[in-house]
């Protein structure tokens, strides 16, 4: 591992049961510094942005960069693109996501993968005012059903999956999407891990590319709440 990319990044096998072999899924607790940026990467960093937007921009590209290292691909600047999307090298796809105490990031080979997606959220942050904008009726109904200790894990995992499929799918066909076009069910709740299964309400242009219902992973940590997604060949 370089000093670019830090020594606090590792790679995390539990996350990466969240996708299909073949993709390397990197995280840190740490917080990044400015110093560890390569040079392309800290001219998309606007010169006032705040600590915690250096920090986690920091972390998230570090990971990045050490998941890109296992296949062989170093220090490769991980640029902003258009809609703010990470811009991986040509061959390679992934996702980077972030929060309080953990950045991670996913890459796979775009010979295997199209897109993906991962996405960790603090539990707590989706009360019933969020939840009535991401929802959709029978996603409401479910969490309606739960006890009140699990209702709040599992609607702030109903927002980390819907923006973990955006994430993969987006690079793919580049279509913006709201949280009502899809349903997620979660056969294996109340299990701390399992999967998710993910069905459209409405046709979307990533349907040409992948069968539904797409099936994700997710694991909750602690306080967070992780999920994860991969549209294959």
């Amino acid at each position: 591992m370089n000093s670019v990319q830090g020594p606090q990044v590792r790679i995390s096998s539990e996350l990466g049961r969240l996708f299909p072999p073949g993709v390397v899924v990197t995280a840190t607790s740490a917080p990044g510094e400015r110093g560890r940026l390569l040079p392309e990467e800290a001219a998309d960093l606007s010169a006032g942005a705040v600590t915690k937007r250096v920090e986690e921009f920091t972390a998230g590209r570090a990971c990045a960069r050490r998941a890109l290292a296992e296949f062989g691909i170093v220090d490769f600047p991980i640029k902003v693109g258009p809609k703010r999307e990470p811009l991986w090298p040509e061959g390679y796809v992934g996702s980077i996501t972030h929060t309080d105490g953990l950045c991670a990031a996913a890459v796979g080979e775009s010979a295997r993968f199209l897109g993906l997606g991962l996405d960790v959220e603090q539990t707590g942050r989706v009360g019933a005012s969020i939840q009535a904008r991401i929802c959709v009726s029978a996603e409401l109904d479910w969490l309606a059903r739960l006890p009140a200790a699990e209702a709040s894990h599992a609607a702030t995992l109903v927002f980390a999956a819907k923006e973990a499929f955006y994430k993969a799918q987006f690079p793919v066909v580049r279509e913006w999407l709201y949280f009502d076009v899809a349903a997620i069910e979660f056969p294996d709740w109340p299990a701390p891990a399992g999967s998710w299964l993910l069905r459209p309400q409405r046709p979307l242009a990533i349907e040409q590319y992948c069968a539904f219902p797409l099936r994700g992973g997710y694991r909750l940590e602690g306080e967070l709440v992780v999920a994860g997604v991969a549209i294959e060949r």
